[in-house]
């Protein structure tokens, strides 16, 4: 009944603190995010909170055949979505928390991620939420992983720099709101 637009809109209306944004982001913001992924040495890349998939077919596309992209969202109007939507065997779809990244990947076969990507509005989370997702992401990386976090204010790198110690900086105005682009890696 929903498109794209319809669920994104309907998943915001009934949780923004969690969906973050009103509409999906640009094509240029989705380049510029994935620019630094090395897809050639990219075996597992997460997604937290991909709503209605913006980066999910972007990233299926650079994936390698035997790769797999391993999506959460607490949401399970997404989660049905993405599941009915998606055709790809590379594709895994999972209604959770990003807090238990760790967990869910070890479920998936596999015992780090290569790259996490996440648009969560790490500012709004409920008290201790950010800071959980910030360690367990920073524990189920590879050394010479990364953590790609693409907000609207630059305050959640003060939360990522507790944890990663180099983190990448960028910005793209071509989006609604213009986008603040970090990129944590895992040395």
């Amino acid at each position: 009944m929903f498109g794209p637009a319809g669920i994104f809109f309907k998943g915001f209306v009934k949780n923004p603190v969690m969906v973050g944004a009103i509409v999906p982001s640009s094509r240029r913001t989705i380049e510029k995010v994935l620019s630094k992924v090395d897809w050639e040495h990219t075996d597992l890349f997460v997604e937290y909170g991909p709503g209605v998939g913006t980066f999910c077919q972007p990233v299926l596309d650079r994936l390698r055949r035997d790769a797999r992209l391993l999506v959460i969202d607490t949401n399970p109007d997404f989660i049905a979505y993405l599941s009915r939507t998606i055709g790809d065997s590379r594709f895994i779809a999972v209604n959770g928390s990003a807090a238990d990244v760790e967990a869910i990947v070890r479920e998936h076969g596999y015992d780090h991620a290569d790259y996490v990507l996440s648009g969560l509005p790490f500012s709004t989370l409920p008290e201790g939420v950010g800071p959980a997702i910030m360690a367990a992401t920073h524990r189920v990386l590879r050394p010479g992983g990364a953590f790609l976090v693409y907000q609207y204010t630059a305050r959640a790198r003060a939360l990522m720099s507790r944890y990663f110690h180099r983190i990448d900086k960028g910005f793209e105005p071509v989006n609604v709101p213009p986008c603040v682009i970090s990129w944590g890696w895992k040395d």
